[in-house]
């Protein structure tokens, strides 16, 4: 987001935060409410025009957010959104982004409330590495003309029983309705709040060969230094990395392999 957006999204950020912060406000059921609230904007294009109209009284839009979902959600979810409504945004649609975001923070906030969110971490990144291995489950899930019953039932019989209740949402949001995204950059945008949520950053380490605790925890250390943050160790094991490891840190990459080394040698070589 940019603009307006920008400083609007961050605002939502910290209502949101004030919000779950009080053990009164069950995060799990906020973050369904703002669900539903993303996807009644997402279809009703000419209703989330008004409600970003620069034009209008950001009061006048407060009070018609009030009337409409009143009684639909309840008074926590109401006021958030109002306050949404309240800023200035540069893209009619990025209201419906952050509500968006909105609803996967609070799911993640639950999670991080009950202990689970270590565990919807490491099954998100767990999914998008079964996903991005096999083309057919990932075709099912993108097809355009499949209902979205059928994608729901596809993931229960995936993740019924398999994964945290919270990443079964989270994912089945995501697939059901993807608002343009693909699968892979949303579970990405996911994995990053999930993260954040502990402010810490998320590291995709592949190795030759499954990583001791020891080595793992001296790797996860020697990172959070380097960054001046804690870091979050996603895992994946490649043999072809071919010893070494391979550390990915957002858009850049640490690479330490004996088989990057071994490219690197051909070229000086082939030069």
């Amino acid at each position: 987001m940019h603009g307006a957006s920008r400083g609007a999204l961050v605002a939502a950020r910290e209502r949101l935060d004030a919000l779950t912060d009080s053990t009164s406000v069950d995060a799990g059921t906020l973050a369904g409410e703002l669900a539903s609230v993303t996807a009644l904007l997402d279809r009703e294009v000419s209703l989330r025009r008004v409600l970003t109209d620069p034009a209008q009284t950001g009061e006048g839009k407060a009070v018609l957010v009030q009337r409409l979902l009143g009684t639909q959600v309840s008074g926590s979810a109401a006021d958030l959104v109002a306050g949404l409504v309240r800023s200035r945004w540069s893209r009619s649609r990025d209201l419906v982004d952050a509500l968006e975001e909105l609803a996967d923070t609070a799911d993640l906030t639950a999670a991080q409330r009950d202990g689970s969110l270590d565990d919807v971490e490491d099954e998100l990144f767990r999914f998008g590495r079964i996903v991005s291995s096999n083309t057919e489950l990932r075709a099912a899930l993108t097809d355009r003309k499949a209902t979205v019953p059928a994608k729901g039932e596809l993931l229960r019989s995936l993740l019924g029983g398999r994964a945290r209740p919270t990443t079964e949402r989270l994912v089945t949001r995501l697939v059901t309705a993807p608002r343009g995204r693909s699968l892979e950059s949303g579970l990405e945008s996911l994995s990053k709040l999930a993260a954040e949520r502990r402010n810490r950053m998320v590291a995709v380490v592949t190795s030759a060969v499954p990583l001791s605790d020891p080595q793992k925890q001296r790797l996860g250390a020697a990172l959070a230094k380097l960054y001046g943050r804690p870091m979050h160790l996603n895992l994946d094991v490649d043999p072809a990395v071919l010893g070494g490891i391979q550390v990915q840190v957002g858009d850049e990459v640490i690479n330490g392999s004996i088989a990057d080394r071994l490219e690197d040698a051909g070229r000086r070589l082939a030069g």
